[in-house]
């Protein structure tokens, strides 16, 4: 038993019943209201279905890219534990300014995955870096149509490289 059948305790719970009653309802809007609240603002709900299909597309093209962005620790692992291959293909100027140790720089004009430099990796895991971690995609999908299989990018460059706090090396490397 309820130990406030009377009293002010009673009508409180009331009130929080008449007040949570309305929350509780799992169809509080039947299909014609929605249809007709869509009509009346038809501008917002093609934004809405724009943007959910763009998510979902954005998404759906991430998963099967066919290789993975890894943030600057993974890829400091990768490199100490399974001896990636990190691919700059940054300017010759930018890569002298400073880059991972160990990396070779390869022009993105340049990029060729039949080159002798990528064809004896191919069993490595390949990391490719540029600056910001854009213009990696097209030498990344070029990677994988030859064949490579464990293909990796540094996801936001040597930007994120740096912001990390993590070490560079200067010079032709």
């Amino acid at each position: 038993r309820f130990f406030c059948q009377r009293g002010p305790c009673r009508r409180q719970f009331r009130s929080y019943r008449a007040n949570i009653a309305p929350l509780l309802d799992p169809y509080p809007v039947n299909f014609e209201e929605l249809l007709a609240f869509a009509g009346r603002n038809l501008v917002y709900v093609i934004a809405i279905v724009v943007l959910t299909v763009a998510i979902i597309a954005n998404e759906l093209s991430r998963i099967f890219r066919g290789y993975k962005a890894l943030r600057p620790a993974e890829v400091i692992r990768l490199i100490n534990q399974e001896n990636a291959l990190v691919v700059d293909l940054r300017a010759i100027a930018d890569y002298q300014k400073g880059h991972i140790a160990g990396a070779r720089n390869v022009l993105m004009s340049q990029f060729d995955p039949e080159s002798k430099q990528l064809a004896s990796a191919k069993a490595l895991p390949i990391v490719l870096v540029c600056q910001n971690g854009v213009t990696v995609d097209g030498a990344a999908k070029r990677l994988k149509k030859a064949g490579f299989e464990r293909i990796h990018v540094l996801e936001g460059g040597i930007t994120a490289w740096q912001q990390a706090e993590l070490p560079l090396v200067k010079g032709k490397g």
